[in-house]
This record gives structure tokens, sequence and C-alpha cells, in this order.
């Protein structure tokens, strides 16, 4: 079984940074993208960035100029760059993988970590 741990949320100021790291476990031979969603609360989720294992990267446009992805095949972990921190991004940050296929040859189309809390605020 496959799963997703992420850490490095926390409460950070107004224009400061934070790191968040999420690193997939389990019998994975194969994961062919990872990325980052959040949802603010009273808000839906929505998409934050993505890497695929060839390292493309996507972002939204809420993301573009202050976040940055960056992924480690070999330790299937993806980690999220936030600068320049606003209050709007208060939200938990959901970690994604995308076609996960495991040595055994069981595959998931999308497994999600439980979630990050990012707080910035004065």
């Amino acid at each position: 079984q496959v799963q997703l741990v992420e850490s490095g949320g926390g409460l950070a100021q107004p224009g400061e940074s934070l790191e968040l790291s999420c690193t997939a476990s389990g019998n994975i031979l194969d994961i062919a993208a990872m990325g980052w969603h959040r949802q603010a609360p009273g808000k839906r989720r929505e998409r934050v960035a993505g890497i695929t294992s060839g390292g493309s990267t996507v972002y939204s446009d809420l993301a573009k100029g202050r976040f940055t992805i960056s992924g480690d095949n070999d330790k299937h972990t993806v980690r999220l760059q936030l600068n320049d921190l606003k209050p709007d991004d208060t939200a938990v940050y959901y970690c994604q993988a995308v076609r996960v296929v495991t040595m055994d040859g069981a595959s998931d189309d999308e497994l999600w970590g439980q979630g990050t809390l990012v707080t910035v605020s004065a």
C-alpha cells in the first residue's frame, strides 16, 4: 500500500517562506506525476502545481512567480517552495500522486496525502 506523507506546514508571517515536502512510501515502481493542491476554509480544493516524472512542471496562476515545485523520482518526493506568502495562501495543502504503480503490478490513478496546514498571519 502506497502512502503519501506531507510535512513542512506551519505558521508564517506575510512575506515569509515555507517549504512543503511530500514523500510517497511503499513498494513503488513508478509514479507518473506528483503535485500539490490546496483547500482554504470554506472554499473548493484547487490545484497549485504539478511535476511529471520527466521533470515537466505546471503552475496555476495563483502559484506563478511565488511558488516552485521540484521532485526527486528516486526518493518519490515532491517539494513546494512557497515564497512571499500572503494571508490568502492560508489553506490545507494536499499532496497528490498520479498513476502510481507498485512492484506487484497494482496501480492507482491517484493518491492523496492527509494534508498539511499553512497559516499566513501577522
